[in-house]
């Protein structure tokens, strides 16, 4: 029997990924088909509120859907796609790649042979690289990912080992480091990885001048790395050994240099000829590690003559001057963030919940069609009792609340204001009360199941998404939950379907079995 499986594939709304849909489809057509094909858009939500539709191309995947999570990034993209869906596996791939004709058949092989204590399956990645001249660093840095391990652009994890250790950590905010913490983690959970039989091609994508200074910004993630794993993190993921020390040593010259430079320039310095024997030997020492990482770069690049040598070369010039410094910086930013600022110790993921962020109707109050009068408002049966232990216990309580009868014109915001009023006077103070006032033709980013509620609320609150937990009665709660990378919780009542029973990650049967559940 085929194993079931789904794909699910972040994106950032890039041209390439209509590519991957059309191959996908092709390769789903010639082999077992996904259950569910979840294309997860993370960019970011405007200031007016709504995003253009994805592009998904004339002919997209049969049964494709979007999932909306506002811009955090890769790791937490593919935990809303993954917590979405119900298959045995879920594969998950980059919007970048292509895959072959073959490659769903190959899928099927690989996971028909995994065995029960494996986790995950590695796709192989192919980067197409020029034939008539040497590669640039940009492809030499992307053919890197063909000896990457566990990468993401074509990685199946079984869902079970992706609910046993809570999926991707959503503190790596950058398509970095993620994945190779996932592997560790899921292997400290007991699971076996394998590489399978399939591949994925990867293509060079286009990158501005400044690409590989941007690139420098997971030096801070190497930093939360090496916090969780120790100081063997780079051995356990087969990362090599880097070249920060270099990069330091490049820094600190160039500082003593530059230091060394303007005291023995100011009048009155005791020892001016000593500064300045000093910045002149700083200075060549920074001058001769910049030129020996520069040649480094240039090297295995194109030659004079080749297509595209005189901006590679002006490019490697410029950016092997400013990497040191952007590195050093990135890290000693992630060290502080991650060691000093913190103690020295980052929280197991996920972090304990500090926030419960609860729906009005149907969980707090009884819930009243378009209720515009106070005296409707009937609190649930323990709510106020529920409340209050949490404000005891130091977690914060809000409100994200669907209230589209203003949209639409039933009630004026004045009526709903004093409706919540009235829930405050009965339950108590809240830390932050978020409510849509949408339609749902108005696809706006704040109407439940969308993120939008769920992270105001969190951002108000100064707390990450994924340290709120979200109740409700209904699936679209849930769904916001999902993704905003909050935790979810249903407290079903006679309006919940049965569909939405069956899809939720935690249901409780009272209001007071939440805290327990949390």
């Amino acid at each position: 029997m085929t194993p079931s499986y789904s794909i699910v594939v972040p994106t950032i709304g890039r041209p390439q990924l209509r590519a991957l849909l059309d191959s996908v489809r092709v390769a789903c057509a010639r082999g077992p088909r996904p259950l569910d094909v979840v294309v997860v858009d993370d960019r970011a939500f405007p200031d007016d509120g709504g995003n253009a539709p994805l592009d998904l191309g004339p002919d997209p995947v049969p049964g494709v859907r979007v999932v909306r999570t506002g811009g955090r990034g890769p790791a937490a993209a593919r935990n809303a796609g993954w917590r979405t869906v119900r298959t045995e596996w879920v594969a998950f791939l980059d919007d970048d790649v292509v895959v072959p004709e073959r490659w769903a058949a190959a899928l099927e092989q690989d996971l028909t042979a995994a065995g029960p204590d494996v986790a995950g399956v590695q796709g192989r990645i192919v980067v197409p690289l020029p034939n008539h001249r040497p590669p640039t660093d940009l492809e030499r840095n992307t053919a890197g990912l063909e000896t990457a391990a566990w990468a993401t652009a074509d990685m199946v994890y079984r869902r079970a080992a992706l609910e046993a250790v809570s999926g991707f950590d959503e503190r790596f905010p950058r398509a970095y480091r993620e994945d190779a913490d996932l592997a560790l983690r899921v292997r400290d959970a007991g699971w076996d990885l394998e590489h399978g039989v399939r591949f994925v091609e990867h293509p060079v994508r286009p990158a501005g001048n400044l690409a590989s200074v941007r690139a420098q910004a997971g030096n801070a993630d190497d930093a939360l790395l090496r916090t969780l794993h120790g100081r063997d993190w780079r051995r356990l993921t087969g990362a090599g050994r880097g070249r920060l020390p270099w990069h330091v040593a490049t820094v600190a010259a160039g500082l003593t240099a530059l230091g060394g430079g303007v005291a023995a320039a100011v009048p009155g310095t005791r020892a001016p000829r000593a500064a300045g024997t000093i910045a002149a030997l700083a200075g060549t020492a920074w001058a001769g590690l910049t030129a020996a990482f520069a040649a480094q770069r240039i090297g295995p690049g194109p030659r004079p003559g080749d297509e595209g040598y005189g901006p590679e070369l002006r490019r490697m010039l410029v950016t092997s001057t400013l990497i040191p410094f952007f590195a050093v910086a990135h890290r000693a930013r992630g060290a502080w963030t991650w060691r000093g600022g913190l103690g020295g110790r980052v929280p197991a993921w996920p972090p304990p919940v500090r926030a419960v962020l609860f729906d009005r109707d149907g969980t707090l109050v009884r819930d009243v069609p378009y209720n515009g009068d106070p005296d409707a408002v009937v609190p649930m049966p323990g709510a106020r009792r529920v409340l209050d232990g949490l404000r005891a216990g130091g977690v914060r309580v809000g409100v994200v609340s669907n209230q589209s009868a203003i949209g639409r014109g039933l009630l004026t915001s004045a009526q709903v204001d004093a409706v919540d009023e009235r829930v405050r006077r009965l339950l108590g103070p809240f830390d932050t009360w978020q409510r849509c006032p949408h339609r749902p033709e108005d696809e706006c980013t704040c109407r439940k199941p969308d993120p939008g509620l769920v992270l105001r609320a969190a951002a108000v609150l100064g707390v990450l998404p994924a340290e709120c937990a979200v109740v409700g009665d209904i699936g679209s709660d849930v769904g916001a939950a999902v993704a905003s990378g909050a935790r979810g919780v249903l407290v079903p009542t006679e309006v919940t379907r049965r569909e939405e029973l069956s899809a939720a990650p935690v249901v409780a049967a009272t209001l007071d079995e939440v805290v327990m559940l949390l």
